[in-house]
């Protein structure tokens, strides 16, 4: 087993394919078939289910592919130590909406500005999207809402956001669940984190919702609250940061359910140079505040 052929595996893995995977590391298809059988043969495993012209991970590869990123990664971070280089390379890193369009601009700005070599890829979703993407690898971290408790991981907090219930403007009294029993609301996917934590209070005070609709961003939740057609949880530093925020009605929750901290995850154990000149940037300009 050799760097090269860990390389070719990861490339394989990625894309699916021997062709694709052949044009995005510039080498011949024949090389890259031969370099994957013989590591297959090294390891005695089968590491692709081979279907026509695609292949899919095996169980194995799965674990393997694991392990060959972590691999690769360490090699990347001991050549920059040794070398005395700046972070360089891809650095893809996930994100809530709301941290993204909020908290995190003037973070990203700086830390352009200060590692130039480092391709800063950002990429947003709700927890749960964000959480699959760092532990498959995909995403060397991640704004989540935490803690996140999965055994995998290990992370920082870095923001603590107030949520907040959105009505329409002419709406009644809002100060338990049951003052709104019933009444649809607007929320993003159910792997949503803050959907969870909606449907929780719905819950906590006896209460449920009507219909719940799915949408892809925040400025469609508003719009349709301030249109009188329901309900909507967010942060208040994202509905304040929107035009039209004074066209709906802003209620707090309980306080057990008015606060939730956002953390930055990353994968337990992962070397990383951009990671760490990140999480330094992250704690430097007083960002991570709020007590570990």
């Amino acid at each position: 087993m050799d760097l090269v052929q860990l390389e070719i595996f990861k490339a394989v893995a990625e894309h699916g394919s021997i062709s694709v995977a052949a044009q995005h590391i510039h080498r011949v298809p024949s090389n890259l078939t031969t370099r994957i059988k013989q590591l297959e043969l090294d390891l005695g495993v089968d590491l692709f289910i081979r279907e026509k012209s695609r292949l899919r991970l095996s169980p194995a590869g799965w674990s393997f592919l694991d392990y060959a990123r972590r691999i690769l990664e360490l090699v990347q971070e001991a050549r920059a130590t040794v070398a005395g280089e700046e972070p360089q390379g891809a650095f893809a890193l996930g994100s809530l909406e709301s941290t993204a369009a909020v908290r995190i601009p003037e973070l990203l700005a700086a830390y352009n500005q200060k590692h130039a070599k480092v391709e800063l890829d950002l990429s947003t979703g709700p927890s749960g999207t964000m959480i699959d993407g760092v532990l498959s690898g995909r995403l060397a971290a991640a704004f989540v809402d935490g803690p996140v408790l999965h055994p995998a991981l290990e992370g920082v907090p870095a923001f603590e956001e107030e949520m907040v219930l959105i009505a329409p403007l002419n709406h009644e009294p809002i100060h338990r669940a049951k003052d709104v029993n019933g009444e649809n609301i607007y929320a993003f996917r159910s792997n949503c984190s803050y959907r969870h934590h909606f449907e929780s209070w719905f819950a906590d005070g006896a209460a449920v919702p009507g219909k719940i609709f799915e949408m892809e961003s925040y400025h469609g939740m508003l719009a349709c609250v301030s249109a009188g057609a329901g309900l909507a949880l967010m942060p208040r530093s994202m509905l304040e940061s929107m035009p039209g925020c004074t066209t709906v009605s802003v209620w707090p929750l309980s306080e057990s359910f008015r606060y939730l901290r956002t953390w930055l995850v990353w994968r337990r154990g992962t070397v990383s140079r951009s990671l760490t000149m990140f999480v330094r940037l992250l704690e430097e300009r007083g960002v991570a505040l709020i007590d570990k």
